[in-house]
Formats: structure tokens, C-alpha cells, sequence
């Protein structure tokens, strides 16, 4: 009965996931100027998201600022939002901006907010919010047809740059400076004023084919201007070229009226299915990532193929001479990792929570592996918003299993009997330090009024898959790893505990562990700038291809380089390699967490407490997971060396 309940989950999950993949150029929407067609589509459904900013990690919901919101009497529907986009802050709502494919709307006024001197209506706390965040430079995200409306503006000579996102506002200080997008136009020349950006101009551009006159929508440039339309009682036209741009003014009777404008352009040159293109090909330092992932890789496979024939040469001749000792008196004179062979499998201390460890990070490798995938296969796509984190999130939920499989087996051969304590503990341990950590952010974020906060209802969602999904799986995997013979070591382990010698500097665990995670850092720190990028500068991650190969790299670097420290530490006859081995490879983690701060204090324009308490928070719950799996490696690795080269030499 419970397989079935198991089965029906599994089998939910999957048609619920299958339905938010995304497949780009698989379901384009098909437009046309004919408003009585049924087969194409007349109107062009404008949604906003949330606004955020790159000075500050507290995105706000749209309706958070005074803006135009659509009226009672418009039939308008949310779109609904996933999993992943609900814990990731995107809050997409419905506009009360009309359009209509084909025509041409030289302006429409949308809205005018009133603010009065006198403040009966809180609205002077609206204005001074809306202008604190102008000084933040917050952005505003629309979408058309599942695309961004972008704002593209020139960063050198020959490229512009296309941001997802466009400016509510601009500021010029007390010295004349022009801060932000106050330096697109000359207009902006009064010192301490804020702008706000009141009107904009859209530019759709289409494809139409030439078969069927079927159109698609293939780009959305958005123009944000600032123009004080005057008398909006009598307003008719918006004039682009108004040498009267909106400044706010506090404690005084202030109006901002709200216009936009649209025209649809054809493009006959880019398709449907390559529209994206505009955007990542814009992105800064695309042509760098792909020298610098080029130079990383040539690097750590130059290194790993030193350490493998280092390795591989040293080990073969070691063997040769161990199984070459037949008489009495060359086996009194071992020497060498040979020496140890009776303390080698010795359980190590604390085993129990080296065994949950295990398993939390076999249960993150594989989600990791499993979401690239789907990545690299391009379901994943940014235009398929919040699928990343879906899909993560449930891959880690239903991977529960594996985690308490691993653990129970690693800490059977451990000799453990506190079972119940080994599976609990698997289930409630790591997860439960990233759930707390999570809260806590969230609490802030609560606090804040932030559409990153996660909604209650949201949360009990996530302890009910927690609760519900993760932990009877892992309670299953448990079961079976229990039900399984013990893993039996090549070598038998004596009774009485062997001394190890004193240890040379460089063989010592300290220094062995801070060297270990060096060069699995050094494949991988590149591709954690940019995904540092996507994640705090709001900037599209795209090159999963590449991630997964460093992703590779990076398995194989910490699985050769804990292998070579812990050959060499047996070497030293020194034979606590259970611990190091998961410590060696997970120290990477610690350097993942210094360029993290570095990256706080050199990149990020960022200020005051709550901010770097969302920063180290967040960059916390990163590392404990990378700690985790980088752990996991190193152990897996050196586990199957030691049974590896124990089992092939003579033993008496």
C-alpha cells in the first residue's frame, strides 16, 4: 500500500513538472492586427513584476510603489506562479497597460497620483518611498509574451547592453553629478533633484512569416522618459522632445501623470526561435567568460593528468615491491602505507555524523547533476521562469532515499547501533541547518515588507514536502541500507590501535586540508563569479553547458587531489583518513566563502546591515551545501582508493 502512495507521489510530481518545461521554440504565440480572428491573437497582455535594485537585496512587489494599478472594472487575471518563482521573490501581476497588435498609440495617459501638502492620505510617505528607491536606482521588470522588456543603451563603441529591466528614476546630487540614467539626456541639469521617469516608449519588434502572415513577437525595447505633461485635464499628445522633465517635489501639491507609448516594428531577419539572442549575446564580459572557462579547463586537466600519472607510476611500483616481500625478514621491514594495513578501516570518531554528512551530500551531488541536465537540455531556459528552482527543489526532495541509504551503509560498516539516531539525524540534520538559516533570512525579509519574503502559506508548502516526501523516503532508504550486508573491508583491522609517528609539516591534517581545496577552488571560481553575477546583479545565467563541465572538472579535481593527500598521509603511516578525506576536499567551501566576501566588498555597491545580513546569509546556506557535496567527493574517492589498493597487495 505504501509503494503505491510512493508511486502515485513520484508519478504527480512528474506530469506537475512536465507541464512548466519549456522547450524554447516549441509554443510560440501567434499575433495579428485582425481583432475578430480566432486563430491569432489581437491583444498584447503587458504583466509587472517585482522591482529591485542592484544597491540593495529588498525587491519590492509592484504595487508596494504608487503606481498605476488596474481598475476595479478591468478584467484582468494574474498569472500564476510556481514553486520556484514564489521562493525566488517574483511576484508577476497584471497591468493596466492596454495593447493592440499592429497599431501605433503615440500616447495614452494612464494614471495621475496626487500628493497634497497637507498629507491626509499618507501620500507624502508614498512620494518620499518612491524617491529614496529612485536614489537606489530600483528597476521595473515588464513582460510581453513571456519576454523582458528590455532598455538597451551603448557601453563602448561597438556594443550596447540590453538590461531585463528599466529604471523608475534617476538622480543629480548637490555637485551636478548625474547619477544613473540621468546621463542619457541633457535635460536632467538641476543639482539635488530626483526624476522620475513617467513615461515610456515601447518598441515591439515582430516577425511575420511569409506562408501563413503569422507574427511573433520578437523583442521589447522599452524608452523611459521623464516629461511634465502640465494640465493633464487637457493633455492630448506626449511630447518626447519637452524640455520639462519630472522632478519631484515634497510637502507641496505635486502631481505625476503616467503615459506610454507603443509602435510595432518588423524584423524580417531574426527569428522566433532565436529571439533571446539580443539579450545573452549583450551581456558584459560574454567574450571573457568564454577565454577564461577555455583557460581554466586546459589548466585543471593539465593538473589532473600530473596527478593521475604521478599517482598511477607511484602506486604501480609501491605494489610491485610489497608483494615482492615473501621472506620473514622483509616483512618484518615494511614500510609505508602497507604498514598501516591494520588500522586503515579503524572506524573513525564520531562516525555517526560523518555518515549523515555523506548522505546529505550524495543527496545534493545528484540534484546538482540532475537540474544541469535538464539545464543543459533546455527545459531549464530563463525564459521558463522559476523552473531552476522548481526542479531543484524537488529533485532534492525525492532524493531522499539515497541520502538515507548511504548513511545507514557507511555507518553499519562503522559498527553503529544507534540506528534510529543515524536515520533522524539524516533526515532532520543538514536540512534543518538550511531551513533555519532560510527562515531567519526570511524573517528579515518579512520585516522589510520585501516580495522576497516567502509567504507563510508558501512555507508550510516547503515543510510539508520536507515532512510529507523527504523524510519517509529517507526513513526508506534507510531501511534497505540496513537490510544489506555489511561492507566488508579487504583488510582486517587489529585489535590494538597502532602509534602513529610524528608527522613532517606538510603531512600533518591541518596543512593537508587547507592545501586539498586549492586547486578544486581553482577550476571553479571563475564560473562563481558569474553565477555570484546572475544572483546579485540580476544579470541571466545561460552556459549550463559549460557549468556541467566544470561541474566535471571539479568532481574529478577533488577526487584526485583528496586521493594524492591520502596516499600520501598513509605514507606517513598516519591512518585517520576517514575525517580528512571529507574535510579535504569539502575545505574548497571555505574558499568558495572568502570570495564571497571579496566579492561583497569589491563589486557589490551595497550598504548598511540588513543588506549584509541577506548577503553572508544567503552566501552561508551556499556554502554549507557546496561543503557538503565537495565532502562527499573527497570521501567517495579516497574510500574506494584505500579498498582499492589494499585489496590488490598481500597481506598476511
Amino acid at each position: 500500500m505504501m509503494s503505491k502512495f510512493y508511486l502515485f507521489i513520484v508519478i504527480f510530481a512528474v506530469v506537475n513538472l512536465s507541464h512548466q518545461l519549456y522547450l524554447p521554440g516549441l509554443a510560440p504565440v501567434v499575433y495579428c492586427s485582425d481583432n475578430h480572428n480566432t486563430i491569432c491573437k489581437n491583444e498584447v497582455k503587458l504583466y509587472v513584476n517585482r522591482l529591485d535594485s542592484e544597491e540593495s537585496f529588498l525587491p519590492y512587489e509592484y504595487h508596494h510603489f504608487d503606481f498605476c494599478e488596474p481598475e476595479d472594472d478591468m478584467k484582468v487575471v494574474d498569472p500564476v506562479e510556481n514553486l520556484g518563482q514564489v521562493v525566488f521573490g517574483e511576484r508577476i501581476r497584471a497591468s493596466p497597460y492596454n495593447i493592440s497588435f499592429g497599431n501605433k498609440e503615440s500616447c495614452r495617459k494612464v494614471c495621475t497620483k496626487q500628493y497634497t501638502k497637507n498629507d491626509k492620505d499618507n501620500n507624502q510617505k508614498k512620494l518620499k518611498f518612491l524617491k529614496k528607491n529612485i536614489g537606489l536606482n530600483y528597476q521595473q521588470h515588464w513582460i510581453i509574451d513571456n519576454m523582458p522588456v528590455t532598455w538597451c543603451y551603448p557601453v563602448d563603441e561597438k556594443q550596447n547592453y540590453c538590461s531585463t529591466g528599466f529604471p523608475i528614476g534617476c538622480y543629480v546630487d548637490k555637485n551636478l553629478e548625474k547619477k544613473n540614467a540621468c546621463v542619457i539626456d541633457p535635460l536632467f541639469n538641476t543639482k539635488d533633484t530626483y526624476y522620475v521617469f513617467n513615461h515610456l516608449h515601447l518598441i515591439i519588434t515582430y516577425y511575420e512569416q511569409q506562408e501563413d502572415k503569422a507574427s511573433y513577437i520578437i523583442s521589447i525595447n522599452a524608452q523611459p522618459r521623464s516629461i511634465d505633461h502640465g494640465n493633464t485635464a487637457t493633455m492630448t499628445t506626449c511630447n518626447l522632445d519637452s524640455i520639462h522633465p519630472m522632478a519631484i517635489q515634497l510637502n507641496t501639491d505635486f502631481d505625476i501623470t503616467y503615459s506610454f507609448s507603443y509602435e510595432f516594428v518588423e524584423d524580417k531577419t531574426t527569428k522566433w526561435s532565436s529571439r533571446w539572442d539580443y539579450i545573452l549575446n549583450s551581456m558584459p564580459h560574454t567574450n571573457i567568460q568564454w577565454f577564461s572557462i577555455m583557460n581554466s579547463l586546459v589548466i585543471v586537466l593539465f593538473l589532473s593528468g600530473m596527478v593521475a600519472m604521478i599517482m598511477l607510476r607511484t602506486l604501480h611500483k609501491d605494489i610491485i615491491r610489497y608483494n615482492q616481500m615473501d621472506s620473514v625478514e622483509d616483512a618484518q621491514e615494511e614500510f609505508g602505507w602497507k604498514l598501516v594495513h591494520g588500522d586503515v578501516f579503524r572506524p573513525p570518531a564520531r562516525g555517526m555524523l560523518l555518515s549523515v554528512l555523506l548522505g546529505s551530500g550524495v543527496q545534493i551531488g545528484i540534484m546538482v547533476v540532475i537540474t544541469l541536465v535538464f539545464a543543459c537540455f533546455g527545459f531549464l531556459f530563463p525564459g521558463n521562469r522559476g523552473a531552476l528552482m522548481t526542479c531543484a527543489m524537488v529533485a532534492y526532495v525525492f532524493l531522499g532515499s539515497p541520502a538515507g541509504y548511504i548513511s545507514a551503509r557507511i555507518y553499519k560498516m562503522f559498527g553503529g547501533e544507534k540506528w534510529k539516531s543515524n536515520v533522524l539525524l539524516t533526515c532532520f540534520f543538514c536540512p534543518g541547518v538550511v531551513f533555519v538559516l532560510f527562515f531567519l533570512l526570511n524573517l528579515v525579509l518579512w520585516i522589510n515588507r520585501s516580495s522576497a519574503a516567502v509567504p507563510f502559506t508558501t512555507l508550510l508548502v516547503l515543510l510539508l514536502m520536507w515532512f510529507g516526501v523527504s523524510v519517509p523516503l529517507t526513513f526508506l532508504g534507510a531501511y534497505f541500507g540496513y537490510k544489506r550486508m555489511v561492507i566488508e573491508n579487504p583488510v582486517k583491522t587489529n585489535q590494538i590501535p597502532r602509534q602513529i609517528p610524528e608527522a613532517s609539516f606538510y603531512t600533518k591534517p591541518l596543512p593537508g586540508i587547507i592545501m586539498g581545496g586549492i586547486l578544486p577552488f581553482g577550476c571553479i571560481f571563475i564560473q562563481l563569479f558569474f553565477i555570484l553575477n546572475s544572483i546579485w546583479s540580476h544579470q541571466m545565467y545561460y552556459m549550463f553547458g559549460f557549468l556541467f563541465l566544470v561541474l566535471c572538472i571539479l568532481i574529478i579535481t577533488c577526487a584526485e587531489a583528496t586521493i594524492l593527500l591520502c596516499y600520501f598521509h598513509l605514507c606517513a603511516e598516519d591512518y585517520h583518513w576517514w575525517w580528512r578525506s571529507f574535510l579535504t576536499s569539502g575545505f574548497t567551501a571555505f574558499y568558495m566563502f572568502l570570495y564571497s566576501i571579496h566579492y561583497y566588498y569589491t563589486k557589490m555597491n551595497v550598504t548598511g546591515l540588513t543588506n549584509a545580513f541577506l548577503y553572508f546569509g544567503y552566501t552561508l546556506i551556499m556554502t554549507w551545501m557546496f561543503f557538503l557535496f565537495t565532502g562527499s567527493i573527497g570521501f567517495l574517492a579516497c574510500f574506494w582508493f584505500v579498498r582499492k589498493i589494499y585489496s590488490i597487495v598481500k597481506v598476511d
